[in-house]
């Protein structure tokens, strides 16, 4: 396990802060890591950024665990790091055109996604939804990588009014897109991933689920009817193979297996 110093810690809203870590991650664009938070939990991450020295994740302050990082954790104070983990996003050979589509805190795997394309000379489109204006994450960091970004809110504070694949139809209709790349709420991805097949766009999706082991032994994260462990067959899926499965964007397991809708 390691244990990377944090050298910076933003707070790009309340309940959601950047903390940057000291460390040559190497992760390719959708891995997550396992954050440990001693005496508390250990959860998995998703990375937002990286470079050859440093890598950043954006957490939300939303369980036990991640509520003692918000509190406790300063900088330079050290988090223990397992990883990276898990199946990324593939940038396709060929393509010319991407829209990565991030709702809520689902956004910050696809800045590394964008990241990683503008290096191949891949054109982007960022689309990045959010309950008000006040709630977007990194929208000026995509634009700094030259990102075209589009946003939409739920309450109209700030671009369209309503919801971000409200955006990405009227993207496919605009544009010549090759692949979308989508993480947020499941409702979301699979209005995304319905959407691509439909007009026949390459499609990858990032799933959220509980994990322990993170990867591929413990099962806890396994996909009903499937055996798909998320942590190792996933995090990232095909958008039609998840259409296929009885859980996507229905219910999901809790800690203890409980079915949550």
């Amino acid at each position: 396990m390691l244990s990377p110093k944090i050298i910076d810690i933003k707070e790009d809203y309340p309940g959601f802060k950047t903390y940057t870590l000291r460390h040559s991650l190497r992760a390719k664009p959708g891995q997550f890591v396992m954050v440990w938070m001693p005496g508390v939990d250990e959860v998995p991450m998703s990375i937002g950024w990286q470079t050859d020295t440093e890598f950043k994740m954006g957490i939300a302050n939303a369980g036990d665990c991640t509520k003692a990082i918000h509190e406790k954790i300063k900088v330079g104070d050290r988090l223990g790091i397992r990883g990276p983990f898990g199946k990324g996003f593939k940038l396709r050979e060929g393509d010319k055109k991407i829209v990565v589509i991030g709702g809520g805190y689902g956004t910050p795997p696809l800045l590394n996604l964008a990241q990683e394309a503008v290096k191949k000379g891949i054109e982007v489109l960022a689309i990045i939804g959010a309950r008000t204006a006040d709630m977007l994450i990194y929208e000026e960091e995509f634009k700094k990588l030259g990102c075209e970004v589009m946003v939409s809110t739920d309450d109209g504070s700030k671009g369209c009014n309503g919801f971000c694949t409200n955006v990405m139809e009227e993207a496919l209709k605009n544009h010549k897109v090759d692949s979308v790349y989508t993480c947020g709420p499941e409702v979301m991805m699979v209005k995304v991933a319905e959407m691509a097949k439909d007009n026949d766009v390459n499609c990858e999706v990032s799933l959220e689920r509980y994990m322990k082991c993170g990867f591929g032994i413990c099962g806890q994260c396994c996909m009903d009817d499937t055996g798909i462990r998320v942590c190792k067959d996933g995090p990232v899926l095909d958008g039609v193979e998840a259409l296929r499965l009885p859980e996507f964007g229905k219910y999901h397991r809790s800690s203890s297996g409980v079915r949550v809708e």
